[in-house]
Protein backbone atom coordinates (compact mmCIF):
# COMPACT_ATOMS: atom_id res chain seq x y z
CA UNK A 1 0.00 0.00 0.00
CA UNK A 2 1.25 3.18 -0.95
CA UNK A 3 1.48 6.60 1.51
CA UNK A 4 1.31 10.51 0.87
CA UNK A 5 4.31 11.63 -0.89
CA UNK A 6 6.20 14.57 0.29
CA UNK A 7 4.01 17.50 -1.71
CA UNK A 8 0.75 16.08 -0.23
CA UNK A 9 2.18 15.68 2.99
CA UNK A 10 3.26 19.47 2.51
CA UNK A 11 -0.03 21.28 1.10
CA UNK A 12 -1.61 19.68 4.41
CA UNK A 13 -0.18 22.79 5.89
CA UNK A 14 0.53 20.65 9.70
CA UNK A 15 3.28 22.44 12.11
CA UNK A 16 5.84 19.78 10.57
CA UNK A 17 6.13 21.97 7.56
CA UNK A 18 4.44 25.39 8.70
CA UNK A 19 6.64 28.20 8.38
CA UNK A 20 8.48 28.81 11.71
CA UNK A 21 7.64 32.87 11.79
CA UNK A 22 7.26 32.51 15.99
CA UNK A 23 11.14 32.48 16.38
CA UNK A 24 11.51 35.43 13.52
CA UNK A 25 11.80 39.00 14.73
CA UNK A 26 9.31 40.86 12.82
CA UNK A 27 8.08 42.23 8.98
CA UNK A 28 10.66 43.97 7.22
CA UNK A 29 8.97 46.65 5.08
CA UNK A 30 9.07 50.46 4.99
CA UNK A 31 7.30 52.45 7.19
CA UNK A 32 3.01 53.04 6.52
CA UNK A 33 2.56 54.47 3.41
CA UNK A 34 1.16 57.23 4.48
CA UNK A 35 0.58 61.68 4.07
CA UNK A 36 4.17 62.41 5.07
CA UNK A 37 5.09 59.82 2.58
CA UNK A 38 3.20 60.63 -0.44
CA UNK A 39 4.27 64.52 -0.06
CA UNK A 40 7.53 65.24 1.99
CA UNK A 41 10.14 62.90 3.87
CA UNK A 42 10.66 61.93 7.93
CA UNK A 43 14.04 61.59 9.28
CA UNK A 44 14.96 58.69 11.11
CA UNK A 45 17.77 57.48 13.06
CA UNK A 46 19.49 53.70 13.20
CA UNK A 47 19.71 52.72 16.58
CA UNK A 48 20.15 49.05 16.40
CA UNK A 49 21.12 45.84 14.49
CA UNK A 50 19.35 42.25 15.19
CA UNK A 51 19.29 38.88 13.60
CA UNK A 52 16.33 37.24 12.45
CA UNK A 53 16.33 33.63 11.53
CA UNK A 54 13.89 34.03 8.37
CA UNK A 55 16.03 36.71 7.02
CA UNK A 56 19.15 36.09 5.17
CA UNK A 57 20.17 39.96 5.90
CA UNK A 58 20.34 41.58 9.40
CA UNK A 59 17.47 43.68 10.10
CA UNK A 60 17.79 47.13 11.52
CA UNK A 61 15.91 49.62 13.91
CA UNK A 62 14.98 53.05 12.69
CA UNK A 63 13.06 55.55 14.98
CA UNK A 64 11.79 58.46 13.28
CA UNK A 65 11.50 62.27 14.41
CA UNK A 66 7.71 61.86 14.57
CA UNK A 67 8.04 59.00 17.18
CA UNK A 68 7.31 55.76 14.82
CA UNK A 69 9.80 52.86 15.17
CA UNK A 70 10.05 50.33 12.04
CA UNK A 71 12.02 47.28 11.24
CA UNK A 72 13.80 46.84 7.63
CA UNK A 73 16.46 45.37 5.50
CA UNK A 74 20.12 46.40 6.57
CA UNK A 75 21.58 48.68 4.06
CA UNK A 76 25.44 47.70 3.28
CA UNK A 77 27.89 49.69 4.89
CA UNK A 78 25.91 51.98 7.51
CA UNK A 79 25.69 52.14 11.05
CA UNK A 80 23.91 52.95 14.12
CA UNK A 81 23.70 56.75 14.34
CA UNK A 82 23.60 57.12 10.64
CA UNK A 83 20.87 59.21 9.62
CA UNK A 84 18.18 58.00 6.80
CA UNK A 85 15.11 59.80 5.21
CA UNK A 86 12.02 57.72 4.08
CA UNK A 87 8.76 59.55 1.80
CA UNK A 88 8.71 61.79 -1.48
CA UNK A 89 11.40 64.83 -0.76
CA UNK A 90 13.68 62.32 0.41
CA UNK A 91 17.66 62.96 -0.93
CA UNK A 92 19.12 60.06 -3.33
CA UNK A 93 21.02 58.66 -1.26
CA UNK A 94 22.39 55.24 0.22
CA UNK A 95 20.08 54.02 2.82
CA UNK A 96 17.20 56.24 1.92
CA UNK A 97 13.53 55.32 0.34
CA UNK A 98 11.69 57.17 -1.53
CA UNK A 99 9.28 56.54 -5.05
CA UNK A 100 11.32 55.03 -8.33
CA UNK A 101 10.67 58.37 -9.71
CA UNK A 102 13.13 60.08 -7.73
CA UNK A 103 15.78 57.53 -8.30
CA UNK A 104 18.54 58.39 -11.09
CA UNK A 105 18.73 56.19 -13.58
CA UNK A 106 21.45 53.05 -12.95
CA UNK A 107 20.67 53.16 -9.30
CA UNK A 108 21.15 49.92 -7.30
CA UNK A 109 17.56 49.38 -5.20
CA UNK A 110 16.61 47.17 -3.06
CA UNK A 111 13.45 46.13 -1.15
CA UNK A 112 11.20 47.37 -4.03
CA UNK A 113 7.57 47.68 -4.03
CA UNK A 114 5.38 46.18 -6.43
CA UNK A 115 2.70 48.10 -5.28
CA UNK A 116 2.65 51.29 -3.57
CA UNK A 117 2.45 50.71 0.40
CA UNK A 118 2.72 46.94 0.16
CA UNK A 119 6.08 47.99 2.37
CA UNK A 120 8.33 45.74 -0.34
CA UNK A 121 8.62 42.87 -2.66
CA UNK A 122 11.50 42.41 -5.07
CA UNK A 123 15.12 42.07 -4.03
CA UNK A 124 15.42 41.53 -0.13
CA UNK A 125 17.64 38.67 0.27
CA UNK A 126 21.14 39.37 0.72
CA UNK A 127 23.28 40.82 -1.49
CA UNK A 128 20.67 41.28 -4.51
CA UNK A 129 19.57 44.32 -5.82
CA UNK A 130 17.55 45.84 -8.74
CA UNK A 131 18.91 48.47 -11.16
CA UNK A 132 16.97 51.49 -12.11
CA UNK A 133 16.93 51.25 -16.58
CA UNK A 134 14.54 54.17 -17.49
CA UNK A 135 11.61 56.43 -16.24
CA UNK A 136 9.46 57.42 -18.42
CA UNK A 137 4.98 58.39 -18.48
CA UNK A 138 4.33 54.38 -18.09
CA UNK A 139 6.42 53.71 -14.94
CA UNK A 140 9.83 52.74 -14.21
CA UNK A 141 11.28 49.79 -15.38
CA UNK A 142 13.43 48.08 -13.32
CA UNK A 143 16.11 45.23 -13.74
CA UNK A 144 15.62 42.59 -11.36
CA UNK A 145 18.57 39.94 -10.33
CA UNK A 146 17.71 37.58 -13.00
CA UNK A 147 18.61 39.92 -15.85
CA UNK A 148 14.50 40.45 -16.74
CA UNK A 149 13.04 43.43 -16.48
CA UNK A 150 9.57 44.61 -15.17
CA UNK A 151 7.51 47.74 -15.64
CA UNK A 152 6.53 49.22 -12.37
CA UNK A 153 4.20 52.33 -10.98
CA UNK A 154 6.58 55.42 -10.72
CA UNK A 155 5.00 55.28 -7.23
CA UNK A 156 6.63 52.34 -5.73
CA UNK A 157 9.36 52.51 -3.17
CA UNK A 158 12.74 51.44 -2.52
CA UNK A 159 15.41 51.82 -0.80
CA UNK A 160 18.78 52.75 -2.14
CA UNK A 161 22.08 50.33 -2.04
CA UNK A 162 22.47 47.01 -1.73
CA UNK A 163 21.02 44.76 1.55
CA UNK A 164 23.66 43.66 4.13
CA UNK A 165 25.24 40.46 4.37
CA UNK A 166 26.51 40.11 0.61
CA UNK A 167 28.91 37.71 1.53
CA UNK A 168 27.31 35.04 3.20
CA UNK A 169 27.61 32.46 0.57
CA UNK A 170 31.28 33.14 0.00
CA UNK A 171 31.97 30.91 3.23
CA UNK A 172 31.89 27.24 2.56
CA UNK A 173 28.92 25.11 4.53
CA UNK A 174 31.60 21.83 4.76
CA UNK A 175 29.06 19.85 7.33
CA UNK A 176 25.75 18.63 6.43
CA UNK A 177 25.32 19.78 10.19
CA UNK A 178 25.44 22.91 9.71
CA UNK A 179 22.52 22.67 6.73
CA UNK A 180 20.65 20.68 8.81
CA UNK A 181 20.57 23.42 11.81
CA UNK A 182 20.63 26.19 9.13
CA UNK A 183 17.41 24.68 7.41
CA UNK A 184 15.83 24.03 10.86
CA UNK A 185 15.91 27.42 12.11
CA UNK A 186 14.42 28.66 8.70
CA UNK A 187 11.72 25.76 8.58
CA UNK A 188 13.01 24.59 5.78
CA UNK A 189 12.36 20.86 4.67
CA UNK A 190 16.00 19.26 4.84
CA UNK A 191 17.12 16.71 3.54
CA UNK A 192 15.66 16.26 0.81
CA UNK A 193 15.10 12.59 -0.79
CA UNK A 194 15.94 12.64 -4.90
CA UNK A 195 12.52 10.78 -6.21
CA UNK A 196 13.96 8.03 -8.97
CA UNK A 197 15.58 6.96 -5.14
CA UNK A 198 12.45 6.30 -3.80
CA UNK A 199 10.43 2.95 -4.21
CA UNK A 200 7.72 2.76 -6.61
CA UNK A 201 5.05 2.93 -3.73
CA UNK A 202 6.35 6.33 -2.36
CA UNK A 203 6.57 8.53 -5.75
CA UNK A 204 5.33 8.30 -8.88
CA UNK A 205 9.60 8.85 -10.17
CA UNK A 206 10.27 6.07 -7.60
CA UNK A 207 11.99 2.67 -8.57
CA UNK A 208 12.86 1.10 -12.36
CA UNK A 209 15.84 -0.26 -13.36
CA UNK A 210 18.16 2.70 -12.22
CA UNK A 211 17.91 6.36 -11.53
CA UNK A 212 15.55 7.25 -14.43
CA UNK A 213 12.48 8.80 -14.33
CA UNK A 214 10.56 6.21 -16.69
CA UNK A 215 8.03 8.35 -18.01
CA UNK A 216 7.12 12.10 -18.97
CA UNK A 217 8.96 14.52 -16.53
CA UNK A 218 5.54 16.73 -17.27
CA UNK A 219 2.30 15.81 -14.87
CA UNK A 220 -0.75 15.39 -17.29
CA UNK A 221 -3.24 18.36 -16.72
CA UNK A 222 -5.94 16.67 -14.75
CA UNK A 223 -3.30 14.75 -12.62
CA UNK A 224 -4.51 13.54 -8.71
CA UNK A 225 -2.54 15.68 -6.02
CA UNK A 226 -0.06 12.39 -5.74
CA UNK A 227 0.97 12.46 -9.15
CA UNK A 228 1.29 16.02 -10.08
CA UNK A 229 4.78 16.20 -9.47
CA UNK A 230 7.87 17.57 -11.65
CA UNK A 231 7.38 19.67 -14.21
CA UNK A 232 3.25 20.68 -13.33
CA UNK A 233 1.65 23.11 -15.66
CA UNK A 234 5.17 23.98 -18.44
CA UNK A 235 4.62 26.24 -20.47
CA UNK A 236 7.54 24.47 -22.71
CA UNK A 237 10.34 21.59 -22.32
CA UNK A 238 13.55 20.80 -23.70
CA UNK A 239 16.37 23.50 -24.93
CA UNK A 240 15.71 26.34 -26.58
CA UNK A 241 17.12 26.88 -29.80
Amino acid sequence: MGKQITSQKRGRGTTTYRSHSFRWAGKANHRNYDEAERTASVKGTITDFIHSAGHTSPLVIVNYENGEKSMTIAPDNMKVSDIVYSGEKAPAEKGNTLPLKHIPEGTTIFNVELRPGDGGVFCRASGTFAKIISVHEAGVTIELPSKKTKLLSADCRATIGIPAGSGRLEKPLLKAGKVHHMMRAKGKLYPRTSAVAMNAVDHPFGSGRGRHIGKPKTAPRFAPPGRKVGLVRARRTGRKK
